[in-house]
């Protein structure tokens, strides 16, 4: 299930030191309104000193730090998490000098989904 799934990411997360800023669950914000959502929840997290790093080569990059993880369901019962590439937000904020700290982004990200998928 996503929840038990985000359950994992944030704990993993937590483990390496990084912080959890929110997490947001979207299907119970749609049932407030009265909608039905597959279950689908947003965790919001990061690392700080590192974060910062890529906000400061670009000011817009702040739309995309802290790192976002969706986990979602989908109508099969499949549970998919999802992030945005950091090459693409490297791309997409024309970031140049910031290469050994996008890799170390994709190391803790892989690190965190490769440890919650042996689970």
């Amino acid at each position: 299930a996503p929840k038990v799934t985000l359950d994992r990411f944030e704990a993993a997360a937590k483990e390496r030191g990084l912080m959890v800023f929110a997490r947001i669950d979207h299907a119970a914000g749609a049932q407030k309104i009265g909608k039905t959502l597959r279950p689908t929840e947003l965790l919001i997290f990061g690392n700080p000193p590192l974060g910062t790093q890529f906000i400061t080569a670009n000011p817009n990059a702040g739309l995309d730090w802290p790192v976002r993880l969706l986990v979602s369901q989908d109508d099969d019962g499949t549970v998919w998490a999802i992030y945005t590439d950091f090459e693409y937000i490297k791309r997409r904020h024309g970031i140049r000098d910031r290469d050994p700290q996008f890799a170390m982004a994709s190391e803790v990200i892989a690190s965190i989904t490769s440890s919650v998928a042996a689970q």
